[in-house]
């Protein structure tokens, strides 16, 4: 095989099993095509369906949610679904530390 990538346009896509994580969590190892060049991966679309069974056997489909800031008292709030509560083990009272990463991004972090 000697595609070119398809972000670089330099590099030879080589075929190789490469992991995935999902939220910081690994799902394994799975057939997909990597520039020598740029390094990026391109995941066959049979590896996408497993990497999505992967994450539903996990626990990891679904947690992504919108919601929209709430205003309690003079602070705003925002609120968290039980899923992903359950998932980075957040309970009410928990102690925990926030702050921005950048402009449009909130980092919170639990001890």
């Amino acid at each position: 095989m000697n595609e070119k990538c398809y972000a670089c346009g330099k590099g030879t896509l080589r075929r190789r099993k490469a992991p995935f994580s999902m939220y910081g969590v690994a799902l394994g190892l799975f057939d997909a095509l990597t520039c020598a060049s740029c390094g990026e991966v391109f995941f066959t679309e049979s590896a996408s369906d497993k990497i999505d069974e992967a994450a539903k056997r996990k626990g990891l489909w679904g947690l992504e949610a919108r919601t929209r800031v709430g205003k309690v008292g003079n602070s705003i709030d925002v609120k968290i679904s039980k899923k992903l509560a359950e998932f980075t083990a957040l309970k009410k009272g928990t102690e925990v530390r926030i702050y921005p990463e950048s402009k449009s991004r909130l980092v919170i972090e639990t001890d």
